[in-house]
């Protein structure tokens, strides 16, 4: 319009035919250039009213149906793909609804702040996607907004997050950095060497480390594919006889032989870490083995994030 304003329409997701007319034109303007992986931004959708009262839907009442948009709306994408001989696909989706995994959508937690807070509650939200049956997921590491990389506050909150991120199904980074330019041109430096050189020694090894974790991670993603087992999971899920564990929410097994204790708080440089009963647990860093059903206090330096292997399991977390 000339005035600059866009307008948006809903379409109805829920009716067979809308989707086929949606997924025609992105068949025609993404799909036939070669694009085969999409990026599915504000798919619950994002309209401010919703007014889900005066909706209806092909299905009924968006009292009623409109939680089902995003499912539906992936579901478009992923018949698309397959008449189209496509057998796998991959959906980064900000909203998700119960089986929206079958659809190939793996889902992010949306535009979060760049805090510590906000960090800490990413280690329980990701538990319970998980416990959702919803195995592939992921945040904007460091934070979507908010964050300034010229403060020893955000430097040390990425260097948290990307500890974190690298026992998250999915491994990214995403943000908008402060200062902000406009809102077409964006913000700072976003990439890894942006955040100072203490923070990009550090990070830079935790892409290798990811990186030489590829082949397990492969393996624990096949799992989740094959049996529904999520990689990451909380405690209970493989100690369902320890009550204790039941009661952690602040570490989570990734795969069933690495326990991880992301640290989510400014300034921490330890913290206490519950090893489940019935296993022993060596500590990745030092080597020493504890036998579990106990909680230790473990020291936490800003480039070390608390590990312990299960058992007699090693993993290539160190170079050597």
């Amino acid at each position: 319009r000339p005035d600059g304003e866009v307008t948006m329409h809903f379409y109805d997701p829920t009716h067979p035919e809308a989707r086929q007319m949606f997924w025609n034109l992105v068949k025609k303007n993404y799909l036939s250039h070669g694009i085969k992986i999409f990026w599915l931004d504000a798919c619950e959708p994002d309209m401010k009213p919703a007014d889900h009262a005066n909706l209806r839907f092909h299905i009924g009442s968006g009292q009623a149906v409109a939680s089902l948009y995003p499912l539906l709306h992936a579901k478009a994408f992923h018949d698309g793909m397959k008449a189209e001989g496509e057998e796998e696909t991959v959906l980064l989706c900000r909203s998700a609804w119960a089986g929206s995994q079958r659809y190939g959508a793996a889902v992010w937690s949306g535009d979060i702040k760049s805090t510590f807070e906000v960090l800490t509650d990413q280690v329980k939200t990701g538990l319970n996607m998980a416990l959702s049956g919803i195995p592939w997921w992921t945040t904007d590491i460091g934070g979507f907004h908010s964050g300034d990389p010229r403060t020893p506050y955000f430097r040390e909150l990425i260097v948290r997050w990307f500890q974190y991120g690298v026992f998250c199904p999915l491994f990214r980074l995403h943000g908008v950095r402060e200062p902000l330019i406009d809102h077409k041109q964006g913000g700072a430096g976003n990439e890894v060497w942006c955040f100072g050189d203490e923070a990009y020694e550090i990070i830079r090894e935790l892409l290798f480390l990811r990186e030489r974790l590829r082949p397990y991670i492969l393996k624990i993603m096949q799992c989740a594919h094959e049996q529904g087992t999520p990689p990451m999971r909380p405690l209970f899920v493989d100690f369902p006889e320890d009550p204790r564990c039941w009661q952690v929410d602040d570490s989570f097994l990734f795969g069933p032989d690495l326990l991880v204790a992301p640290v989510t708080t400014q300034g921490t440089r330890e913290r206490s870490v519950y090893l489940p009963a019935g296993e022993f647990w060596t500590h990745v860093w030092t080597g020493e083995t504890h036998v579990g059903g106990q909680t230790l206090r473990v020291p936490a330096p800003l480039e070390q994030i608390p590990l312990y292997f299960r058992g007699e399991a090693r993993l290539p977390i160190t170079a050597d």
